[in-house]
């Protein structure tokens, strides 16, 4: 079995990089991309965007059929799945879900596909292993953590910005979206390796972890 996974930025993908071979069995195969954004999806099927700029949703009908087509020559039992992880922020879980489902139901070539989604930002999962913070962030603030309420909607990455420099978010505020981003990015990477999917208290990371044990379950 090949799993496909799609990022919307690096850190997620940096992240999927160190807790996905925890979840899947040796069998299984996969790979991991990421892309420079989340974007939109566009009102059609073409994209409306630059490909260069690699926003995961503009470019995800195309992404879809391609993989749809790709994998329609693996035999059933052995078929790729599609797995798409992106940040809620601040949409409606239920209608952002729906959007995607349409989309990928208007085109004509179409894996399996799995949505998952971290709750508000990719960042609700590290918090919701708090033992993985101290771990790589031994002096991180305990009083910051153990306030947190895993999957709250409260500016995820600011709490955990927050919770490991002094004025965190404040500063990587001033200092722009790249700042933010790169300092993201090595949060996954630092923390993501101490990560245990089995005592992670986030609702949305424990809905990712049981859709992708479901796939290392063998078809009866």
């Amino acid at each position: 079995m090949y799993i496909q996974f799609l990022a919307e930025d690096s850190s997620g993908a940096a992240l999927l990089q160190h807790i996905v071979p925890k979840l899947l069995t040796a069998t299984i195969s996969y790979d991991i991309k990421s892309y420079k954004g989340v974007g939109r999806l566009p009102a059609g099927l073409k994209p409306t965007t630059d490909p260069r700029k690699r926003l995961l949703l503009d470019q995800l009908p195309r992404l879809v059929q391609g993989y749809g087509k790709t994998f329609a020559s693996y035999p059933p039992e052995d078929r790729p799945t599609l797995v798409i992880v992106c940040d809620l922020d601040n949409r409606c879980m239920k209608e952002f879900r729906q959007d995607l489902l349409d989309c990928i139901e208007r085109c004509s070539e179409r894996p399996n596909t799995i949505l998952c989604f971290a709750e508000e930002e990719m960042e609700a999962w590290i918090l919701g292993d708090k033992q993985a913070v101290t771990f790589a962030y031994p002096n991180a603030c305990a009083d910051i953590l153990d306030d947190y309420l895993p999957d709250s909607i409260c500016g995820t990455w600011e709490v955990l910005a927050n919770a490991l420099h002094l004025d965190g978010s404040a500063r990587l505020g001033k200092q722009g979206y790249h700042a933010i981003g790169a300092k993201k990015h090595e949060w996954a990477s630092q923390i993501g390796p101490f990560m245990d999917h089995d005592r992670n208290l986030s609702p949305s990371f424990r809905y990712f972890r049981e859709k992708i044990n479901s796939l290392s379950v063998p078809n009866v």
